[in-house]
């Protein structure tokens, strides 16, 4: 495989030398076929000389006879050149029908035994690949690719994700799965060791597994190294296995057109005009003025500042020309998955995609788009991961440092984080919603509602988009919790509280804080003296 590969690299510099090499060829013909000059040209008889006829015949002949040889070897060079690139370019032929470019792998479904047998060439080079027998150089520390460590219960990891546990037994399917699948084939490789024939030797199960890490390379696989205990005290089995990832196949490719889909964009709300009226300004630019395709229908509990709420929306309206809204009035206690239920059902077109929306959420015409593209009737529904932004006093100092809403949307882990907890902005079509039986109208206030609505989802056999955007923020806020939530809701609401203060770096500056100022003021004395 590197000999392929050498020659692969090395065949362009060859096709070079040997244009090179002609082109040297032509020049020295070339110079050859110039007449010299003056002080260069072989003395001439003289005109009338009585051999002047005779010499200059001879001239010419000796002349002709040396362009001719300098003909005859250049058609030599020219046909050795071409014959020697003629090979050169079969025996490449030959290497890449006997080694097939693992970025160019061909599955010809026509020829079972050449697929198989490509597809096993690229599934051993991606071993070659990875750094499995020997390491790779690096630029810098952040470019490593961590091992994460496991045992027969546990899972010892980097990245938390949703859990935030270090430590967790495998939740997933496929985590659990896999770790179970490479633990039971090196325990068979163990009990059928190669080579030993009908030997005796130790059973080995499970139980005798210690410890084994593992890493995955996106582009290569997986590899995994496992422990398990020896024949004696100090003595140890180690397995290398690698799971090799397979060719990139194309699995459809097909046009996708928006023009026409409308999104409705449902806000329940009580309340909190000021947070309605900053709503309003984000909704005109991103969903009026630069998307377009767009209805919004708002829930609204009880009548206190209902009637701000209400003209806040027709000035909107006015404005900015826009019809497509509704109002919907409700005489009872707030209920977010109640709002959303009823706002949802009221639409009376056709089948429309549904955004669930907060008033103090902040997207883009971008994310617009991607609402529209990660939905689809009876097959798709989409849980975008939004951007939470912690509170602007605390991440800027004082309130007049802190910069327009539009500056402050910036995705850094000292600005906010992915909130891969909430469950709440969604996009579905609404014959999926009202299919999957609606939100649960018995949970009263704040939370749980949407966590029960993802989970029948999950439930069903429709494809669930779980992913991060670049174009959706939960704008902070100071969050109440109130003494009516049960228990449960009481706790979620207070850990969401927390999380979205400042980063753990800020949180400990504040703790500090008094620590701090000690020091600073110490050192003043000192910088004096200096």
């Amino acid at each position: 495989m590197m000999l392929r590969r050498g020659f692969i690299l090395f065949l362009p510099r060859l096709v070079g030398l040997l244009v090179v090499a002609c082109c040297l060829v032509s020049i020295v013909y070339m110079l050859a076929c110039t007449p010299k000059s003056d002080s260069q040209q072989l003395a001439l008889p003289r005109v009338h000389s009585p051999t002047a006829k005779e010499g200059y015949e001879a001239i010419l002949q000796e002349r002709e006879e040396q362009h001719r040889n300098y003909i005859i070897s250049l058609k030599k060079q020219i046909a050795q050149l071409k014959a020697e690139l003629q090979g050169r370019s079969e025996q490449l032929k030959n290497m890449q029908d006997q080694y097939p470019d693992p970025l160019d792998i061909q599955l010809d479904h026509s020829n079972p035994e050449k697929a198989q047998a490509n597809l096993l060439a690229f599934l051993h080079s991606q071993i070659d690949k990875a750094e499995v027998h020997s390491g790779v150089k690096l630029s810098t520390e952040y470019a490593a690719v961590p091992f994460e460590s496991f045992t027969l219960q546990k899972v010892y990891q980097l990245e938390t994700g949703l859990t935030r546990h270090p430590e967790e037994k495998p939740v997933r399917k496929d985590k659990r799965d896999e770790l179970i699948e490479v633990i039971e084939l090196a325990v068979g490789s163990l009990n059928n060791p190669e080579g030993e024939g009908n030997a005796k030797h130790r059973v080995y199960t499970a139980s005798d597994f210690v410890e084994g890490i593992y890493r995955t390379e996106k582009d290569k696989g997986t590899l995994y190294e496992l422990t398990f205990k020896g024949d004696a005290k100090h003595q140890f089995k180690k397995i290398v296995l690698f799971r090799p990832f397979g060719p990139v196949m194309k699995v459809k490719n097909e046009n996708v057109n928006m023009a026409d889909t409308l999104i409705n964009v449902i806000v329940p709300l009580a309340k909190r005009a000021s947070k309605f009226r900053q709503f309003m300004q984000n909704f005109r630019e991103m969903g009026i003025q630069q998307d377009g395709r767009i209805h919004l229908t708002v829930v609204y509990f009880g009548k206190e500042q209902m009637n701000e709420v209400k003209s806040i929306l027709e000035n909107t309206s006015k404005s900015a020309n826009f019809k497509n809204f509704t109002f919907i009035q409700l005489n009872e206690e707030f209920s977010r998955g109640k709002g959303l239920d009823v706002g949802a059902r009221f639409w009376k077109g056709n089948n429309v995609v549904l955004f669930f929306c907060d008033v103090d959420i902040y997207f883009t015409a971008e994310f617009l788009n991607s609402c529209r593209l990660n939905t689809q009737p009876g097959k798709k529904v989409f849980y975008p991961v939004l951007f939470s932004q912690y509170n602007p006093s605390i991440i800027y100092g004082h309130h007049d440092s802190i910069p327009p809403l539009e500056q402050q949307l910036i995705i850094k882990k000292e600005t906010g984080f992915w909130r891969d907890f909430g469950f709440g902005m969604t996009c579905q079509y609404r014959s999926d919603f009202i299919n999957i039986g609606g939100f649960d109208l018995d949970i009263k206030g704040w939370g749980g509602e949407d966590v029960h609505l993802y989970r029948k989802y999950l439930h069903s056999n429709l494809i669930v988009i779980r992913t991060p955007v670049r174009g959706l923020f939960h704008l902070w806020h100071e969050k109440q919790c109130l003494d009516e939530l049960t228990p449960e809701q009481y706790k979620m609401c207070m850990q969401s509280k927390a999380m979205n203060e400042a980063s753990h770096g800020q949180l400990g500056m504040l703790v500090f804080k008094q620590e701090i100022e000690t020091h600073l003021h110490r050192q003043k004395p000192s910088s004096k003296k200096t």
